[in-house]
C-alpha cells in the first residue's frame, strides 16, 4: 500500500494487513504507554446493542449448542426479529429494525428459502416488515473460506474479508450470522492459534464495520450433560474471542418433570437459551424457545406440503400459578391432622395430600407437585421428621413455620370449599 504524502496524522493500524501492519510497527514506532486522558464518563458513547444483551455492535456472539437443538432454526427467528423490528424471542430491538446477513454453510438455497418462508409465515412475516433489510446466502452456491491451512501453516482470507467489509458497508447490515462456524475456514478445529485468529479477524470485520457477528458453533458429544460456555467444539480460542456466548439446551426429564411437562414430544420441541457469557452486560435469565412446525401449503394434491421447523418465544409455567398461601395453610392444616409419608412411593405420601388441596393429580402433576414441596421445604412452610417404624427409619412431612390464618383472608373462602377440603385432606388414606 502506497502512503499519500500528507500531513502526519495517527495511523490506524486496524485498517492495514497484519503483516503490513507489524511491519510498520516494526520500522517506524516502538511500544510506549499512553497516559489515561480522564475522559468526562457522561461523554462516553453507549455500547452499541441490537437485540437484547445477545448482539453488540462491534463484538462477536458465539452460540453454542449439540446437533438437534434447533441453532439454524432460532438463527433465523433471530435474523426475523432484527430486519422486521419484532421482538419475536422476546429481546427488545434497541435500535428498531437494522440489516442482518444470513451466511448459511450447509444446506442449499432451496433449503433456506424454505425454512425462512416458514419463520415468515408463521410470524406473520411479509417483504413490507423488512423492506430491502433481510439478505440470505448459501455457502453451497456462494462458499465462504476465510481460513487455509497447509504444512506451513495456516493464511486468513484478507480478500474475503474485504469483500464481505465491501458487501456489510453496502447493504447497511447490521448483523451477519454464520452457520457453522466450522464450514467457513479450512484449519484444524484443534489449533488454538489458527482459531483465535479467524475469531480475532471476525471481531476486527466487526469493529470496522460496526456490525455485530454471530458465529454458530457446534459442540462434542456430551454424553447427557448440558452445554455451557464451555463446551465448544476444538480449540476454545472462539470462545474466548466472543464477547457474548449463547449455549442452547433441550429441555431435560427433570426439568420437564418439574414443570409438569408429561408429553415427550412437547418437552423435546423447547429449547433453553442461557448467556453463558456476556462480560459487556449483566447476565439475562434464561429464554426459552419452542420449536413448532409450519406448513408452507406447498402441496398439489398428489403430496403433502411441507412442514418445517420454527422458532417461536415460549413462557416457562409457573409451578405455583393458581396456587395462594391458603392453599399452604390447607396442606399445613391437612399435616396437623394426619400422618403424612415424604416418600413418593409411599400409599401416604405427602403429594397426596397438596393434589387434594390444590385440584392436581398426583400422578399427571407430579412432577410439578414434587417442585412445590421442595420450595415450601426450602422456604421452612414444611420440615421432616425422622420416626422408626418396625425398626425402619421413615420420614414424615410435618408443618415448619406455620401460615399465620389472620393474614390470608380465609373468610368466606374457608366457609364455602375451605373446610370440607380440611376434612377430606385430615387424614392419611388407608
Amino acid at each position: 500500500m502506497t502512503m499519500a504524502a500528507t500531513a502526519p496524522q495517527p495511523l490506524d493500524f486496524a485498517t492495514l494487513q497484519p503483516d503490513e501492519a507489524a511491519a510498520r510497527i516494526h520500522r517506524h514506532s516502538a511500544l510506549r504507554a499512553t497516559p489515561y486522558r480522564w475522559p468526562d464518563p457522561a461523554t462516553l458513547p453507549r455500547r452499541q446493542w441490537l437485540m437484547g444483551h445477545w448482539l453488540l455492535r462491534g463484538e462477536v456472539t458465539a452460540i453454542i449448542a449439540p446437533g438437534g437443538t434447533g441453532k439454524s432454526t432460532i438463527g433465523n427467528a433471530i435474523a426475523l426479529s432484527l430486519a422486521s423490528g419484532q421482538p419475536l424471542l422476546g429481546k427488545p430491538l434497541h435500535r428498531g429494525p437494522q440489516g442482518v446477513w444470513i451466511f448459511n454453510l450447509e444446506d442449499g438455497t432451496d433449503e433456506l428459502e424454505r425454512q425462512l418462508s416458514a419463520a415468515c409465515a408463521f410470524h406473520g412475516i411479509g417483504p413490507a416488515d423488512c423492506g430491502d433489510r433481510l439478505h440470505l446466502d448459501s455457502g453451497l452456491v456462494q462458499p465462504l473460506c476465510t481460513a487455509s491451512e497447509d504444512r506451513d501453516g495456516f493464511t486468513l482470507a484478507e480478500e474475503v474479508f474485504a469483500q464481505l467489509a465491501a458487501t456489510i458497508r453496502e447493504r447497511q447490515i447490521a448483523t451477519v450470522i454464520v452457520d457453522p462456524f466450522v464450514s467457513s475456514h479450512a484449519v484444524r478445529e484443534s489449533s488454538n492459534e489458527a482459531i483465535d485468529a479467524i475469531a480475532k479477524r471476525w471481531k476486527r470485520l466487526a469493529q470496522e464495520t460496526g456490525c455485530a457477528v454471530v458465529l454458530v458453533h457446534h459442540t462434542p458429544k456430551l454424553r447427557g450433560r448440558e452445554a455451557t460456555a464451555e463446551d465448544g467444539r476444538g480449540a476454545v480460542a472462539l470462545r474466548d474471542a466472543a464477547r457474548v456466548v449463547l449455549p442452547l439446551n433441550a429441555m431435560g426429564d427433570k426439568e420437564a418433570e418439574e414443570l409438569g411437562i408429561a408429553d415427550p414430544a412437547l418437552r423435546r420441541s423447547l429449547v433453553r437459551i442461557d448467556t453463558g457469557k456476556a462480560n459487556r452486560a449483566p447476565p439475562d435469565a434464561a429464554t426459552w424457545i419452542k420449536l413448532e412446525s409450519q406448513s408452507l401449503d406447498n402441496g398439489d394434491g398428489l403430496e403433502p406440503a411441507d412442514f418445517v421447523g420454527v422458532a417461536t418465544l415460549w413462557e416457562k409455567p409457573d409451578v405455583f400459578h393458581g396456587l395462594t398461601s391458603w392453599h399452604l395453610y390447607m396442606v399445613q392444616q391437612g399435616l396437623a391432622a394426619g400422618d403424612w409419608r415424604e416418600s413418593v412411593q409411599a400409599k401416604e405420601w405427602v403429594g397426596q395430600l397438596v393434589a387434594s388441596v390444590a385440584g392436581l393429580s398426583a400422578e399427571t402433576d407430579k412432577g410439578r407437585i414434587k417442585a412445590i414441596l421442595r420450595t415450601w421445604r426450602r422456604n421452612g412452610a414444611l420440615a421432616v421428621e425422622h420416626r422408626t417404624i418396625n425398626g425402619r427409619d421413615v420420614p414424615f412431612v410435618i408443618v415448619g413455620q406455620a401460615v399465620d390464618a389472620s393474614g390470608i383472608g380465609l373468610g368466606p373462602h374457608l366457609q364455602t370449599c375451605g373446610a370440607e377440603g380440611v376434612e377430606r385432606a385430615g387424614a392419611a388414606p388407608r
